[in-house]
């Protein structure tokens, strides 16, 4: 492969991490959830509720933790700086819980911060031995709860999950392993953690 053509996968690598991060994927995955529901898009500012404590807060304190050295970069590429920081993440989650329930938020809503909720808690507990991929967990449960709630004309959005796992290994961020770990991990157990909470709680 010729410099120019690796410039190119670079760059596109690059864009489709950056594109795709968690925060955003997630974010995103948040604003849409109260869609199932009666009142949409009025209900649209719960979705923004939840996505303040559980993307916006945690980047935040995130981004200057970075800024103060303590951890490498926005990413956290360092395996051993994973779990305090999805730690972090899960005490803003928690506290997020808090207020959307007494601000009497849609039961939509409800369940996919519980079933980011039980994401985060596997990601933090497998930080320490094995870094799994944030990127791809992500893309994939967004993906596989989109088609599940919206519907098959949904399911062009499975085509993010292999591209922006690609861009993890082109990257070096992530093995192959790792990326496929994170993959299954979001599509089947976050989405089935989703999946079970819906049934039980709509």
């Amino acid at each position: 492969m010729n410099q120019s053509a690796i410039l190119s996968r670079n760059r596109t690598a690059r864009w489709l991490t950056e594109g795709f991060q968690p925060p955003v994927v997630v974010t995103l995955q948040l604003l849409i959830s109260p869609v199932v529901e009666a009142g949409f898009p009025g209900t649209i500012g719960y979705g923004a509720l939840a996505a303040l404590f559980v993307c916006v807060l945690p980047l935040v304190v995130l981004l200057g933790l970075v800024r103060l050295g303590k951890v490498t970069d926005h990413h956290v590429s360092n395996r051993k700086q994973r779990a305090p920081v999805l730690l972090m993440a899960l005490a803003s989650v928690t506290a997020g819980l808090v207020v959307l329930q007494a601000a009497g938020a849609p039961r939509s809503v409800m369940v996919m911060v519980l079933a980011i909720v039980g994401g985060i808690v596997v990601l933090a507990a497998v930080s320490p031995f094995w870094k799994i991929s944030g990127h791809a967990a992500a893309v994939s449960s967004a993906a596989v709860i989109s088609v599940l709630m919206l519907g098959p004309a949904w399911l062009p959005l499975l085509l993010l999950v292999p591209a922006v796992g690609w861009s993890r290994v082109v990257l070096r961020a992530h093995t192959l392993a790792q990326v496929v770990a994170g993959s299954l991990f979001g599509g089947l157990v976050m989405a089935g953690l989703w999946w079970l909470l819906r049934g039980w709680l709509l």
